[in-house]
């Protein structure tokens, strides 16, 4: 009965409200014209038929606009998640790669689903903002070094997007005059009118007016989208993915997309937050934008995810709630059951235009200077993956960057500890001082630590706790309030200096320890084997501990004359 009443609240949820089913029907409308340049410009960096980002922008809004928390995210196609799609199949053969790329889309689509029912949303803000913005720029980068040649209709070779933007400048009489012209037809109409009320409509004039004009002008020889292939009329029919298809470079490539879309999309989320006020679940975002994925590959589109241009656009338009994004995908349906034989003749030079411009428009200038004036630990996590993301595939860069994530929070939390000295007053509060260096005969010290004992947080404290070399009958009181569980690591380093202060005739107290760190103590028994150590376990007042075990501390020392 609870799950079915469950049911029923959350079907209630996903219904149409009346009082904006006509807003949410108007808002939907500008997303899906600006998704048919966006959608076919994005299956241009994956290397496919075009036809494909138009069958992701049907579905992909559709099903994650069903499913998602929050309530005004588009999930749709992104330049971050095509550049890494495409980076997985470029070595697959061009008649093989959209089978491919059907596959990777499910398979990420199903990491997905999995993330998002282990409840790893939690996880996305370990990724440093220096990782992913230096990451961002490293695709933005490489869209516009890629789309060079299609933008002047040229042939390039190389193994990276700045390796072919060079060999076109080293070749420039490779340059198609006519392409070239109609490129840059199309970047002067997108920067001439995103500065006008024709903006939302910006992407697909600057493709339709230098099209018309190749048309009209009888430009055969400029290369259309037809070129990359047949473009099928009507709509996408499911298909299921062959398994033979599958290879361990496109499992890489899915985990890839996956980091990439889930990361983006958690920050979709907290530009776009819902209407009521209602804060957004990170784990069923992830899931939305599996199901997203999962519908895509199945009827035959590539990656889809939290889309920032996309969801902007939805909110301008005066979203009201998830049915303008599920609107989106419908009138995108049908915006391809009536146009779908135009879709062949758009000149490939255009939607090239469309992706710099972008591009271009995505460059954070001010969050780069801002990182590059933070610190070191920061200057080089930009640049490392901003370079990463120029010369290796985006599934290796993927890769650096969330290792480099890893090692960057260890760092910070071993750079971050610190240790105190907290001498007591007489009215019961305490002094704070930085720690001693050394430690003085026949004196008690209350020692309490700021940062993370885990890992490198560990050794750092072992090398900051003040030296027992020379003092006869040290003793430490070292506060552990607020700490819930301590590492293997961070009980070596306890064990360690008991034993060095058990040497020199002292003691160790642990005051202000977690009932579940006592816990954690006697099932170690590292700690507790060496003579003379003393748990106080934390209560109620704040520092109360903490002061019993250095006034009992102080009675032991005396008993020591």
């Amino acid at each position: 009965m609870v799950i079915a009443g469950k049911t029923r609240r959350r079907l209630r949820q996903l219904a149409p409200d009346r009082k904006t089913l006509r807003k949410d029907l108007i808002a939907g409308l500008p997303g899906a014209i600006s998704s048919v340049p966006d959608g076919m410009a994005a299956s241009v960096l994956a290397g496919v038929n075009p036809v494909h980002g138009l069958y992701a922008s049907i579905v992909g809004p559709i099903g994650g606009g069903l499913t998602a928390s929050t309530r005004l995210m588009v999930i749709t196609t992104t330049s971050a998640a095509a550049l890494a799609a495409g980076s997985a199949v470029a070595a697959v053969p061009a008649d093989e790669r959209p089978r491919a790329l059907f596959l990777l889309t499910m398979m990420a689509g199903a990491l997905m689903v999995l993330a998002g029912v282990a409840k790893l949303g939690r996880y996305t803000r370990f990724v440093p903002h220096s990782v992913m913005i230096g990451f961002l720029s490293g695709v933005a980068a490489n869209i516009v070094f890629g789309q060079l040649p299609d933008l002047t209709g040229a042939e390039a070779e190389g193994p990276f997007a700045l390796a072919k933007a060079w060999d076109l400048i080293l070749h420039p009489g490779r340059i198609q005059p006519g392409a070239a012209l109609a490129g840059m037809s199309a970047l002067v109409l997108l920067v001439v009118l995103g500065r006008t009320r024709l903006a939302v409509y910006s992407t697909l004039i600057a493709m339709l007016v230098p099209t018309v004009a190749a048309a009209v002008l009888g430009a055969e020889d400029i290369p259309r989208v037809s070129d990359a292939g047949e473009i099928p009329s009507g709509l996408p029919m499911p298909a299921l993915p062959h398994l033979a298809d599958f290879s361990l470079s496109l499992l890489a490539g899915a985990f890839a997309v996956t980091a990439l879309v889930l990361v983006q999309g958690a920050g979709v989320s907290e530009a776009a937050p819902n209407p009521d006020k209602t804060r957004s679940d990170p784990n069923r975002d992830f899931l939305a934008q599996g199901v997203g994925n999962l519908l895509a590959g199945l009827f035959r589109g590539q990656p889809v995810g939290g889309s920032v241009g996309q969801t902007a656009l939805n909110v301008s338009a005066g979203a009201a709630g998830r049915w303008a994004s599920i609107f989106s995908g419908l009138w995108m349906a049908l915006l391809l059951l009536l146009f779908s034989g135009l879709v062949g003749t758009v000149v490939m030079a255009t939607l090239a235009a469309v992706l710099i411009f972008a591009a271009v428009g995505s460059f954070r200038v001010g969050d780069v200077r801002a990182i590059l004036r933070t610190g070191r630990i920061s200057q080089i996590a930009v640049i490392a993956t901003f370079v990463a993301t120029l010369f290796l595939p985006v599934a290796a860069a993927v890769g650096i960057g969330l290792v480099l994530s890893l090692l960057m929070q260890l760092n910070q939390e071993a750079l971050d500890l610190r240790v105190v000295e907290l001498t007591p007053r007489d009215d019961d509060s305490f002094v704070e001082r930085p720690a001693r260096a050394r430690l003085e005969s026949r004196q008690v010290v209350l020692l309490d630590v700021y940062g993370s004992l885990f890992y490198a947080g560990a050794r750092t404290l072992q090398a900051r706790l003040p030296e027992t070399a020379q003092a006869r009958s040290p003793v430490v009181v070292l506060r552990l309030r607020g700490r819930v569980m301590l590492g293997a690591t961070a009980f070596a380093v306890l064990a360690d200096y008991a034993e060095r202060l058990d040497a020199a005739g002292g003691r160790l107290y642990l005051s202000g320890v977690d009932p579940a760190v006592v816990e954690q103590i006697r099932r170690n028994r590292t700690v507790e084997r060496v003579t003379g150590v003393r748990v106080y376990e934390a209560d109620e007042v704040v520092g109360e501990s903490s002061l019993a075990a250095y006034r009992a501390a102080t009675r032991w020392l005396a008993t020591r004359d």
